[in-house]
């Protein structure tokens, strides 16, 4: 039932582990779960594949085998991310979980650090288990999602809460999904977790965007909500989450879609402009992260977002790339709604604010662009280069935007 999409990428027959890639667009599917189908607009597209793959969101089975074979040969970049891994104290395997009932992000009696430096934990530990075997590291992680499976029943907060829901619940279940099969891990009752806890928040915002204008919300929001709905599909085997994600980001209303998320094109330039630029560049390199993510776990399943519409993606992170290296690039006003009511605002100029802000996300495109693409990105290499090996939770500050990235990019991504 497939139909060519015009904006499909040609593909080498090297570049996926599951042969050629689905088309990035064009099929027809109905969405089932609750009120998603409200969360697009156009048409919707079928994109779950008829089984799903495990592990099979940040890291498939040849990144993670790739890694573990390259660390114990001693071979770098490999080896110098995982040091960077192992020195970070999320990653020992000593580390004490702290599980609440009730986490607040916004408003009074915020406590949403004890949950993503937990989450850290837990993805690092099970990161270790994967690469080095070692069952101590392991059964830390599965002590952890145990811990909060068996205690966390609400995300609250102000509308910080869509941004915990977003974040943490695509972090957490790639821990999970890490650990799936591990002796003792009750993933059962972890996924009643993600779909009880985390998924009604993704929905609520994907569908309703907390009753504010469609563009309100910067695209992070949105993407990092995508995030969590299809991180959560993939855990739970449900095709109509993870349908509801991807068709998202191909025809949904809000910033999180791919041509709202990158508003303008440079084609003559190869260059493309991120919806989040004239506010800064703190947040619109954790958008580069957010994105990138999304399209590597798509890929993981075998679908090729990275090259949807053009290189849409890769031209916007170029873009973001040669500005954060302290060169020039052409910028359009920016003009959106704001409110309930849509009052417009506008952005004139790209904003120089966090320029140049270390934050672990471009390994990550640097080695699919570059190496399993063969693309020249100069400028997404470059900013690769200066940063490492790249850390992750805990190696970039203490406040919540040090996670927002779960990272290790040079230890994974390598090639």
């Amino acid at each position: 039932m497939s139909r060519t999409n015009p904006h499909r990428q040609s593909t080498p027959t090297n570049v996926s582990r599951r042969g050629l890639l689905r088309t990035a667009g064009g099929l027809t599917a109905a969405l089932a779960v609750g009120a998603s189908a409200s969360a697009v607009s156009g048409p919707t597209a079928a994109a779950a594949p008829a089984t799903f793959t495990h592990p099979g969101m940040l890291h498939a089975y040849g990144e993670l085998n790739r890694a573990k074979v390259r660390v114990a040969a001693g071979d770098d970049p490999w080896l110098s991310g995982w040091n960077r891994l192992t020195a970070n104290s999320h990653s020992a395997a000593g580390w004490t979980p702290n599980p609440q009932a009730t986490i607040i992000r916004g408003g009074t009696g915020e406590n949403y650090g004890i949950l993503y430096n937990d989450i850290h934990a837990a993805y690092q530990n099970a990161l270790r288990w994967k690469i080095a075997g070692t069952g101590a590291n392991g059964d830390t992680a599965v002590k952890i999602l145990n811990a909060w499976s068996a205690e966390l029943t609400t995300v609250t907060g102000n509308a910080d809460r869509f941004l915990a829901a977003g974040i943490y619940g695509y972090q957490f279940a790639n821990a999970a999904e890490l650990m799936r099969g591990y002796a003792g891990f009750d993933l059962d009752r972890f996924k009643t977790m993600m779909r009880g806890v985390f998924y009604p928040l993704n929905n609520q915002f994907l569908t309703g965007h907390n009753d504010a204008c469609i563009t309100n919300y910067w695209a992070n929001w949105d993407l990092c909500t995508m995030n969590s709905i299809l991180a959560i599909g993939i855990l739970c085997d449900d095709a109509a989450m993870y349908d509801q994600a991807v068709n998202y980001f191909k025809n949904g209303a809000g910033n999180g879609s791919i041509t709202h998320a990158v508003p303008f094109v440079y084609e003559s330039q190869g260059l493309a402009q991120y919806q989040e630029s004239g506010r800064d560049q703190g947040h619109t390199m954790m958008g580069m992260g957010q994105l990138g993510a999304f399209c590597e776990t798509a890929w993981s399943q075998g679908e090729d977002l990275y090259g949807y519409d053009d290189n849409r993606f890769m031209k916007c992170a170029q873009y973001v790339a040669k500005y954060n290296l302290g060169q020039d690039v052409p910028y359009t006003t920016y003009t959106w709604g704001t409110g309930q009511n849509c009052a417009q605002q506008s952005q004139t100029v790209i904003s120089s604010a966090s320029r140049g802000q270390a934050r672990p996300v471009w390994d990550i495109l640097h080695y699919h662009y570059a190496r399993r693409r063969g693309l020249s990105v100069p400028y997404i290499t470059a900013m690769a280069e200066a940063g490492r090996p790249e850390g992750g939770g805990g190696d970039y500050g203490s406040t919540s935007g040090g996670f927002d990235q779960t990272g290790f990019g040079t230890l994974m991504y390598a090639k």
